[in-house]
Formats: C-alpha cells, structure tokens, sequence
C-alpha cells in the first residue's frame, strides 16, 4: 500500500497483538516521543504521537490486545455438560463473541475507532495473527464502518523493521483467517463431544483418583492431544513387547607402537550360540589377520539449517533440558524484547535480500563469541558460507536470528541466558563452512571372517568453534597397508541382550509430531503440556515421556474398537485441510462439511462400542461404589430443571431397580419425580414434546409389566413427563396400585413398620389431585401419578385406612376369573383380616387422618382415594417412597436427618427458617 501524499492529518488506530508489542511499536515509530494514557483496561494503554507514512501526515494511535480477542463457543442451551446428546455437539450452533474478561479491552477499540479514518493490524504474521485481525476488525467496524484497513507485516521488533512495514502497508488475509476459524470450529466440536462422552461415561463408574479430586475430573480428548498420547504409548507398548535375546559377537584388537585398534565383526552378532562358538573356535585357531583394504577419505561435517520453530524447542530440550512450553515463553520474551526475531516460524532458509553480514556484524563486540563473529566477516579466514536451504518457508517469517546484542540483561533468567546464546551460536554455524576431518576404514580377515576398524582426525573445525553444541569425535588408528599380517592381542566370544528402545525424549515426540503434521510449530507444545495437565502421561528428568494408567486406559480402548482415533493420520489430514483453506484450493465450509462428518462417525460408532472402553479401563481402575445412579448415559436428559433452573432433570436408575427422574443439581436442588415400580424398562429418547414447556422435553420409552396394567393397554408406550400425556397418566395410575413391587422393603437403619430407628422425621407430604388435573405449570411434580415433590402438604389426606388397626391400607388388583381387574384395599399387617372392594366403599370406611382429632372422610373421588393406597405414614408423615424404603433426595437414596420442624434433609431444627 502506498497512501498518497496531501490532505489534513488522518487519524490512525493501530493494534497490536500485546501490549508489550504496542509499546515497542510506539516507541520505535515516535522515537520515544509519545503521549500515553489509559484505556478501558488497566492493561491496554492508548499511545499516541504524530508521524508520517509516504508523506502523509498522521496522528497514531497505538493500542494493543490480549491475544485473542473472541472465543468461538456453543449458544447457552448446548454449553452445560448434561443439556443435550453430544452427538448433537457436531451440528449445535455456534458463535464468536467477546467475553467479558475482554469487554473493556472492545470499548477501548470502538471508541476510538469512531474517532479514526484509518485501522493498522500489528498482529503477528502468521495465521493465528491474522484470525486475531479479523477479530478486531469486527468490533471496530462495527463501530465505524468507514475505516480503510490496512496490515503490517514485520518479523522483529527493531527500528528498521518497523519503519519499514509501516511504509509499506498491505491488506489483511482473509484465507489465514478462515482456515483458524475452521481449525477453532472442528476442535471445539470434536473435543466437546469426545470429552462429554469419555467424562460422563467413565468418570463415575471407576475410582480415578489422578488429581486427588476425582468428583471434578475431566476426561478431555484433543484431535492434536490424542494422537500426541498415541505416540507416547505406543512407544511404551513397543518397550512392553520386547522380549530380550541373547547374542553373541567376535571382537578383536590389536595394539602397536601407535595405538591400539578395536575391531568389530562384521556379521555384528549372532543369536546362535553354536554356530558363534564354531566362527570363534576356527578364528582361534588361525588367529593371524591380514589386512585386506585401507580407505582413507575426506569427510563432512555441514553445520545446521536456519532455525525454525521445531528445531528451536527441540535443540533447547536436548541441550539445556528445557520443555517445548518453557523454550516457547521464553523465545517470546525475548522476541518481544528486541533480541530475537518472530519465535513462531516454519521457515529454515534465509532469503536473499536478507543482510546477513549486518546481523554477524553486531555481534562482534561480544566477549565470548565476538572473536568468531570477527573471523567470520573477515575474507582472509575464508569462514563464510552462505546458510544451506532446508527447504521450508511459510512465506510469512525469516528462521530465527538474533536482531539485537546483548551481554545478557539484568532482568534474564538462565533461560534467557542460553536461549538467546543457541539462537546467536546457531546463526553464526549456519553461515559457517563444515568441519573437515580424514577418516580411515582398515578391514582386516581373520579365517574367513571380516572385521574392520574406524578411526577419525578433524582437520578443521570450523563451525564447530562456534557452535559447542555439536562435537565429532574419533578415534587415531596406527597406521596399516594393505596385505599386513598380525596376530590379534585380543579375540573373544561376548555376549550380549538385545535392549528394547528408550522411552520417547520430549524432542523425539515433537519430530514424530513434526513429520505426522499433528499441530502447528506454535501450538505442538501446548499439546505436550495438556497431556501432563490431564494426567495422561508424565516426564522424567531426562524429559522421557510414560503413559500413566489412565492414558494407555484411553488409547487401549480406542485401539480395542478399532478406530485409530489415537493416530495421526485423522488429525494430519485435518491439518492439510486447513493448508488448503490458507491457499485458497478449499473453502471453509467444505473442509468443516468433511471433517465433521467423518468424525461424527467415529463418535457414533465409539459410543455403540462403549463396552470396549469400559473393559479398558476396568484394566487399571477398581470399578466405583458409588450408586447406579449416579451413572448417567448423556443420553438421559429428559428436560430443564423448572425449581433451580440452572440443571437438568435426568432419568436414573435406582439400586432397588425403579426409576425416577431426579435434578442433576442434587443436593442442592432436591426437585424428583418418582416413577412407578410398574416399569421395567424406560430410556430417553430424541423425540422432543411439541406441547410441555420449559423444553426441550424428551419423551421416554416405557416397558411396563404386562401382570401390572390392563389388557387394552400396550406394556411399551412412548410418553412425555412433562404433562400432556393423558394415555401415560392413566398407566401410571393403573400401574402404581396393582404393581406388584409394593411389598416394602425397609431401609437401611429402619424397622419392618417403616419408622427409621434414631433417624429425625422427614416431610415428604403429597397433596393429591384427581388424574386430570396434572399440573403443567410446575411439569416437575406430577402429583396423581404419585410423583413426589418435597413441599407439597397434607400428608394422609385420602388414605383408606384399616378399621382394626388404624393404619393405611395397601390395593390391589384381583386376578381371579371372577373379578380380574376389580381393585381392593387390604390391610398391610398380614395377621389382620381387613379387606374391601374398592368399588364397595362408602361412608363408614376410614379415608384418612388429619392429625390430632382427625375426622372420617366421606368418599372423595375414586382416584384420590387410590391414591392413598402407599403413601405418607407414620408420626409426622414420615415419607416413603414406592418400594417402602424412605426418601428425600433426587437420588431416591435415604438420608441419615432433616429438619425436625419443617422436614428438610437441607438443615437441622436449630437453624430452620419457619423456627418460631
């Protein structure tokens, strides 16, 4: 871009990646003239300073932001664990918005962006940076929609380079952008998924006690972190396989005035014995050697290629034991710092305009390496040599190099310190000519068998005075000629084992990352780390990587189903997919079609063959404790919570076999509807109610017990809890009093007549209503089909009682030929002989007590007085749930106390709220 010279002054907001970048960017543009002041953040400041680009004069604003201005994340309704199958992550809709930690930081750019006629983007210059610009962009002209937006494109921190990008503005790519959008979207929707899936499948149903905190653990899955987790076991598979062998081998060596040679066997080993013994023996024998050959030739040592990324985290992690994270924050210090060039690089090979003598020349006044740097730029040293091309350029940044000198600054740490010394060594190696050296091959045969010796002399180091990292030894040979005979000093028969390969070191598994394509040169150490965070693998002092048990747990289950999910090739097509959309070859909505659905299908069939990741991990982890139903399938949601609104109500499973649907917020949400023992099977399915609201409400598929509802009704029906179901309402109503499960069965700690010994008394009262008159309103309490909710009243209303002994009766549903279907009431107490046609009651039969001087109630309508058969009894309406056993939790467990006074589990009588 060349802006044309004449005109006022223009207004220019300029915006870089951090605020360290926008303050370097400030100072080298105003020469350390600028004005600042605050923005909306406290981290963000506004500076601000006149200056000229081509002749045009501009007033500049210099501001900055953290990173990434948005996040790209699902709409509310799909963002909590349990709110929908995460299958239905794949498709779910999504959108980038700025969060609130970041709000201030946008009210800074949109006010001054309506102030401005020009937009400068200083992000960094590779993908990432540019997804960043096209964030600012959206909330600046959003703002102003009348900026002209211009990039800057530039590699370090230092004057000539930002004088130089700013006269020479370019535009924004806005391919780099979509392939990150595209990258951003496929890995939130694989990961969210995948990880939904493993957390709430797994988590409770082994004991997984890897962070101390097993309740909060989190079973994530990475399309890069996973196949970095397959790299690391199955190395460790490989190390666990190897059987070791033994071998054998002939060795010999023959000492002279001028040394002594070692010479190895040709064959190397044999896992033979007798035939090794046999060779050996014939060599014993006739033990006189005869030189055969003698080679002598000129050998090579090239220096290496211009540094990249990979090459930098790797080199750092071999010679000073620094992680690839470490390496990383590091180079960006130092970067942001002036003293090196952009960190993030796939780029091994300088271009030529670039001036290398210039960046030599500025090191020559240091005391270490200066002397070197001075050989290096003098041509009768004969030292230079232009950098090898390693062939890779992201046509976006040079190969790491120093831009500025130091000695070391006060505010370095160590790293610092030999971070910057290998990026100095390195680029001065790299236009560096090769060690030389003369190297000497003497084969020798002694009966029949071949031996030879190897030995090396540098003749010139070169670069290998500079760069102390690498060495390239040998050994002096004495000096032979071919057709010499000797006899050995030494021959022998060695044995050995065969040793299984180390464990992959932290720079072996970024080159297996690097050749795989899984990860970016920026991102590859933040996969290493999550595998650490997550407790998938661990790293010894020799920074070698071990799978704990959870990781191999993960990956063996994968591998068991079949799917290659823990392989790279998934992820390394991925990658290309992404290359394509940067170039233009694809669109972004081709590749997110593609990917998503080839992983979608994995995801689908991973969870139809859930029962092998089961079976993996009851490999290494003892199988929970903890209740069925607490277990939950996903799937199981049946709809939002209307008490606390901020959960959602689950169908479970209870030990005693019979279901309920409960909030998943318990205990602090007890809201539960309990369903029939009728049942004998329910399952959620995908089918949402049309009709109940708050939804989405699922319908359930019910099995009922044929024995336990009438002839015309069909034992499976699909239903809907929510409240519109009239057909369920009245299998419910049928089923709960001719269940045949409603022999109760005391709790733990509770007597046969149902009163929990030393337990205080729990309220659990059910104020019933006709089956009709389901209330909608509150779809979490279906009162006529005994759903139970925790502040309901009236405890015994409509009970029939027993006129013997007063207490309530049981029905029942008669299955002679005579009276098959007729409902009776008879008393629990087997040796009492009360008995009642439901249909015979009238006025004399007790229906119910009112507490102290309750009164007969005269006939209420037939289904509240069927309503009475199983409910409150006790002192106090002590609740009891279908089966007999007590309750009050969503769980359908009992609880060891609750309020004496108003009956809730939450609190003790000494700090009710209704204490008088």
């Amino acid at each position: 871009m060349q802006p044309g010279a004449g005109g006022g002054a223009i207004r220019v907001l300029n915006v870089a990646e951090k605020p360290s970048v926008a303050k370097a960017v400030a100072e080298i543009l105003s020469r350390g003239s600028m004005q600042s002041r605050a923005g909306r953040s406290q981290y963000n400041r506004v500076f601000e300073f006149n200056y000229a680009i081509n002749g045009r004069a501009c007033r500049m604003l210099v501001t900055s932001v953290t990173g990434h201005l948005m996040e790209l994340e699902f709409e509310d309704r799909f963002r909590r664990w349990h709110s929908c199958d995460p299958a239905d992550l794949f498709h779910a809709p999504v959108r980038k918005s700025v969060p609130q930690d970041k709000q201030a930081i946008k009210q800074t750019l949109e006010e001054e962006a309506r102030r401005c006629q020009w937009l400068v983007l200083w992000l960094d210059c590779d993908r990432e940076g540019e997804n960043i610009a096209y964030e600012v962009i959206d909330v600046c002209t959003g703002a102003n929609s009348h900026l002209n937006i211009y990039r800057a494109r530039f590699s370090a921190l230092i004057a000539r380079e930002i004088h130089e990008s700013v006269q020479h503005l370019g535009r924004p790519n806005k391919l780099f952008a979509d392939a990150v959008d595209a990258r951003q979207e496929i890995d939130l929707r694989i990961g969210a998924s995948f990880a939904r899936f493993q957390t709430m499948l797994l988590k409770d149903a082994f004991v997984i006690d890897v962070t101390g905190d097993d309740r909060n653990l989190v079973l994530s899955y990475g399309p890069c972190q996973f196949p970095t987790l397959g790299f690391i076991v199955e190395r460790f598979w490989e190390i666990q396989a190897h059987e070791p062998e033994e071998f054998w081998t002939i060795n010999c060596t023959h000492t002279s005035d001028e040394g002594t040679a070692s010479f190895g066997w040709i064959r190397g080993h044999l896992f033979d014995y007798p035939s090794a013994l046999i060779l050996y023996e014939m060599c014993v024998q006739e033990p006189m050697a005869t030189v055969q050959n003698v080679r002598n030739q000129e050998k090579l040592k090239y220096p290496p290629y211009p540094l990249s990324t990979v090459e930098l985290q790797k080199r750092a992690s071999r010679y000073f034991r620094m992680s690839s994270e470490r390496t990383m924050k590091v180079a960006e210090e130092l970067y942001q710092a002036g003293f090196i060039s952009y960190p993030r690089t796939e780029t091994d090979n300088f271009s030529p305009n670039t001036d290398l003598h210039a960046i030599v020349r500025e090191q020559v006044e240091h005391e270490v390496w200066g002397a070197y740097a001075h050989r290096l730029l003098s041509p009768e040293e004969r030292l230079w040599r232009n950098p090898s091309n390693g062939g890779h350029d992201d046509k976006a940044h040079p190969p790491i190099h120093p831009t500025k000198f130091s000695r070391g600054e006060n505010s370095w740490s160590p790293d610092h310190t030999r971070l910057y010394e290998l990026v100095v060594r390195h680029f001065l190696a790299c236009c560096s000519q090769p060690a030389v050296g003369a190297e000497t091959t003497v084969e020798i045969d002694i009966a029949g068998e071949q031996f030879n010796a190897s030995g090396r002399v540098v003749l010139a180091k070169n670069y290998l005075d500079v760069y102390r990292f690498d060495s390239w030894g040998g050994t002096l040979l004495p000096t032979y000629n071919i057709g010499q005979q000797f006899v050995p000093t030494t021959l022998t028969l060695d044995s050995g084992v065969t040793r299984p390969p180390p464990l992959l070191a932290e720079a072996d598994l970024l080159s297996c990352m690097d050749k795989a394509g899984i990860g970016t040169d920026a991102t590859m150490h933040d996969h290493i780390k999550k595998l650490l965070d997550r407790c998938y693998a661990t790293k010894d002092e020799n920074t070698r990587f071990s799978p704990t048990n959870l990781g191999e747990a993960l990956v063996m289950g994968y591998d068991e189903m079949g799917y290659e999910l823990w392989k790279p090739y998934l992820r390394s097509m991925m990658e290309a997919d992404m290359k394509s959309v940067s170039i233009g070859t694809k669109s972004k909505s081709e590749v997110l079609q593609s990917c998503l659905q080839q992983m979608k299908a994995c995801f689908l069939d991973a969870r139809v063959n859930k029962a092998k990741l089961l079976d993996a991990m009851g490999t290494f982890f003892a199988r929970s404790s903890r209740p069925i139903n607490e277990t939950q399938n996903p799937t199981e949601v049946v709809r939002p919570c209307a008490a606390c609104r901020e959960s959602e109500m689950v169908l479970k499973q209870r030990q005693t076999g019979g279901f309920m649907v409960g909030c998943r917020g318990y205990p602090q949400c007890r809201n539960v509807v309990w369903l029939p023992g009728s049942i004998s099977e329910a399952s959620v399915t995908n089918q949402v109610c049309p009709i109940c609201t708050p939804g989405p409400v699922y319908k359930i598929q019910f099995k009922f017990r044929r024995r336990d509802i009438p002839p015309n009704f069909d034992a499976d029906h699909l239903g809907c809890v929510g409240g519109c179901d009239d057909i369920l309402k009245e299998l419910m109503e049928i089923s709960r009093f001719g269940s045949h499960s409603h022999t109760a069965t005391p709790a733990r700690g509770q007597t046969p007549n149902g009163v929990r010994q030393g337990a205080p008394r729990q309220d659990l009262h059910t104020n019933f209503r006709p089956a009709g008159q389901l209330n909608n309103e509150n779809p979490s309490v279906m009162h006529s089909q005994g759903f139970r909710s925790t502040h309901t009243q009236n405890p015994n209303a409509g009970q029939v009682l027993c006129t013997s002994c007063g207490e309530p009766c049981i029905n029942r549903i008669a299955n002679t030929e005579a009276n098959r279907g007729r409902k009776f009431y008879k008393c629990q107490d087997p040796g009492c002989g009360f008995f009642k046609w439901e249909d015979e009651l009238d006025n004399a039969t007790p229906r119910g007590r009112r507490g102290r001087g309750s009164s007969r109630q005269a006939p209420a309508s037939a289904s509240a007085g069927r309503r009475g058969g199983s409910q409150a009894r006790g002192r106090r309406g002590r609740g009891r749930n279908a089966d007999g056993g007590m309750f009050v939790s969503a769980t359908g467990d009992p609880v060891s106390g609750c309020c004496f006074t108003c009956g809730d589990p939450s609190h003790f009588a000494n700090a009710c709220p209704n204490r008088r």
